[in-house]
């Protein structure tokens, strides 16, 4: 009746005309709707249904990894553009290397992630806004699983590791030259580096970042485990399931081969 309905492949064939006037026959229409909604709900394990939840979940991970990523990286290219350093003071040389070494890679990584994200994540947000079951074939978020998980990984691990180091040095670099140097008759005098205010200041900003680095890490790896022990666990049920289902099959077909 209606062309503009798309009937999901994999649904039921419409029901056979009515021969009876007097009978309730069912419209296409409703035929449509109840049959697209036994095909979503159904067989909740199917493989069409875990392909979409990888989907949506790939789609989350490119969001936060970009939106992670594009503020983490302005964060440290602002940090370095606005850095003011010292002409009087003379920085220790690994100082400056580590900075500069530092926020390089930092910014690097978080745009790697960032690109992956911008080129993967039109793709993955096209076929999600279709209204159609075997749409899901048509995404590249299986064959770019590690793509994916890259991203993920550079952004929200290594990227907001490399991110307190770089907090730690610019600490350095902007509290060491405070209070260390006196000048006397046009001299310049640096004092010692453990007896100003601006080496205490540094050095207790890398004590309580380096406990914060150690929790992230022992967080990181806490939740990494418990998400892996979650996805057993559903795995286990999902096969025990299975087997309940197989049990009763294979006993509904023993009694009809005994009838």
């Amino acid at each position: 009746m209606s062309s503009e309905l798309n009937v999901p492949m994999g649904s039921p064939a419409p029901p056979p005309p009515c021969s009876d006037p007097g009978s309730r026959g069912m419209d296409y229409r409703d035929w449509v709707r109840r049959s697209y909604l036994e095909l979503v709900t159904s067989n909740h394990h199917s493989v069409q249904a875990l392909s979409w939840r990888k989907l949506y979940l790939s789609r989350a991970k490119l969001k936060a990894s970009s939106r992670t990523s594009a503020l983490l990286s302005g964060f440290a290219m602002v940090a370095m553009v606005e850095v003011q350093l010292e002409m009087q003071y003379k920085y220790p040389k690994v100082l400056l290397i580590s900075f500069s070494i530092c926020t390089t890679v930092l910014v690097a990584v978080h745009l790697f992630a960032l690109l992956i994200s911008t080129c993967i994540l039109p793709n993955v947000e096209a076929v999600s806004n279709i209204h159609n079951l075997n749409s899901v074939n048509e995404s590249p978020h299986e064959r770019m699983h590690r793509y994916v998980e890259l991203a993920w990984g550079f952004s929200t691990v290594l990227g907001i590791l490399l991110f307190l180091a770089e907090v730690v040095l610019l600490c350095w670099i902007k509290f060491l030259p405070v209070d260390s140097t006196v000048i006397r008759n046009g001299t310049i005098t640096t004092r010692a580096t453990s007896g100003h205010a601006g080496w205490q200041a540094a050095l207790a900003s890398t004590m309580i970042m380096v406990p914060v680095g150690l929790i992230f890490v022992v967080f990181t790896i806490h939740f990494y485990r418990s998400l892996v022990r979650h996805k057993t666990d559903r795995h286990k049920q999902e096969i025990e399931e299975l087997h309940k289902l197989k049990v009763q099959l294979d006993g509904h077909d023993r009694g009809v081969q005994l009838l």
